[in-house]
């Protein structure tokens, strides 16, 4: 029986030991391989990359020997190390392209294999699909080549090397970090026991901002939350902990860290959709950019509102970076992202970037002399309060049929006495409302999950249009 291998909002996730096999992730390395020596980019090499989940580092070796075992350069990196860092490293070494072993926020039951090209961000849809054809033909022929890692790396096909110190060279051209180790902050980060641990204290330690890590050890179960995504009910343990500690402000990374999430000063969790409009505004504002802006459907009309009053244009993609990274490539954008807390930035790889994003962050805090609060008070007196929420519910894969064909017919004219102005279908079912908000009802790219999100400017309706958009799916509310 044949596991197919389809890639997601970004990449292929499966369970241990289910789905997610030593053989399984031979057969995706081997397509990516024959996908790489039909576009005549062999010589170029590929980086290969791991985070910190069960037994990351030797599914790295496996899709190292599975090069070699084609012919192609593993660049193989000497620790685990965020997904970001590795994208980073993809450019000076002109390599063809970068796999990434992780599974980023998923739970700690999964793994994952990330895909990115040449130019450091998430591969194009239309290049995963070719890819995705190339495992299943590998997997039909039971056809994988590979060459032991010991006689591989004496015949020059896998090389160690360490990712940090091109990235650390990136961001010092980025973003000068002195003002922020001056300022006197006391940062609480929770890295949520991945490969985000360290780096704020390595980049702002020195100066008299403190930087304290919790959960900043190796523990493949993440303890202390459902799964290493960094949204309210998986920051908990950091809300509680900023009062106590009388922190400035809370910082979080995903698994990969290449989302980034944020408290206030109260041990109050800022939301994603808030974070988007933080960073608009510290690039448009503080840094005087002007460009592009790219978001995701799923992503704050706030963005919008912004970008009208600096006069620069907004460009909305299906959810994930597949979607993105093109995107921003093409309109020489200054910002992309998403609703999961993922940030990419003008003259850095079109990659997600929980670190910078953080960093960004903190410099504004510095740049206004703001705390958090006083943060989004200001971006509501620019565009008005916006009020955010999502659920997530398991979905069995076998009713997605059932359940997109009833939210297909179902034409709502308003919710919660909301008129629909009009009804997207690039990416799901998204409602939009007279107030400029939306609803959202989507099916995850990287899990059997069904979410409803929803975006407006009335507080007290979220709660309602989210119950109607599970009534509309045929869930309970």
């Amino acid at each position: 029986m044949v596991t197919r291998i389809t890639f997601g909002t970004d990449g292929w996730r499966g369970g241990i030991a289910e789905d997610y096999t030593f053989e399984t992730v031979r057969y995706c390395a081997q397509g990516t391989a024959d996908h790489i020596i039909s576009e005549g980019l062999a010589d170029r090499g590929m980086i290969v990359g791991y985070d910190m989940r069960f037994r990351s580092e030797d599914f790295a070796r496996a899709v190292a020997e599975v090069l070699a075992g084609n012919g192609i350069r593993a660049y193989l990196a000497d620790h685990p190390a965020p997904t970001p860092v590795l994208s980073a490293s993809i450019i000076p070494h002109k390599a063809a392209g970068g796999i990434w072993i992780t599974a980023s926020h998923n739970p700690p039951t999964d793994n994952g294999f990330k895909l990115r090209s040449s130019y450091g961000g998430a591969a194009a849809p239309e290049t995963l699909r070719q890819v995705e054809s190339r495992i299943l033909a590998a997997q039909q022929d039971d056809s994988v080549k590979t060459l032991d890692y010991d006689r591989a790396e004496t015949q020059g096909l896998v090389e160690l090397f360490d990712p940090d110190e091109g990235y650390l060279q990136g961001i010092a051209k980025l973003i000068d970090t002195t003002p922020i180790r001056e300022a006197g902050f006391r940062v609480l980060v929770d890295p949520m026991w991945g490969v985000g641990q360290g780096w704020f204290t390595r980049l702002l330690g020195g100066g008299r901002t403190a930087v304290r890590e919790i959960h900043a050890e190796r523990n493949p179960l993440f303890p202390d939350m459902r799964r290493p995504e960094p949204i309210d009910d998986n920051l908990q343990v950091l809300l509680k902990e900023i009062p106590a500690w009388n922190a400035d402000v809370g910082l979080a990374t995903d698994g990969d860290a290449d989302r980034i999430g944020m408290a206030n000063e109260k041990g109050g969790f800022v939301n994603q959709l808030q974070v988007y409009a933080l960073l608009a505004f510290y690039l448009l504002e503080v840094r005087g950019m002007r460009g592009p802006l790219v978001r995701t459907l799923s992503t704050t009309v706030m963005a919008n509102k912004l970008a009208d009053k600096y006069d620069v244009p907004v460009y909305e993609t299906a959810v994930g970076f597949k979607y993105v990274a093109p995107e921003m490539m093409r309109v020489d954008a200054i910002m992309g992202g998403e609703e999961s807390g993922g940030f990419a930035f003008a003259n850095h790889i079109p990659e997600r970037d929980g670190i910078l994003a953080g960093l960004y962050l903190l410099d504004l805090m510095v740049q206004m002399n703001m705390k958090p609060t006083e943060l989004i008070d200001h971006i509501y007196s620019l565009v008005g309060a916006h009020y955010y929420d999502r659920i997530d519910r398991p979905l069995d894969p076998d009713r997605k049929g059932e359940v997109q064909e009833r939210v297909r017919a179902a034409k709502p004219e308003e919710i919660a006495g909301l008129s629909v102005t009009e009804i997207v279908t690039v990416d799901g079912f998204q409602y939009r409302l007279e107030d400029g908000g939306w609803m959202l009802i989507r099916f995850s790219g990287t899990e059997p999950v069904i979410r409803v999100y929803c975006e407006t400017t009335h507080e007290d309706k979220v709660p309602a249009i989210l119950a109607e958009g599970l009534t509309l799916a045929g869930l309970e509310a």
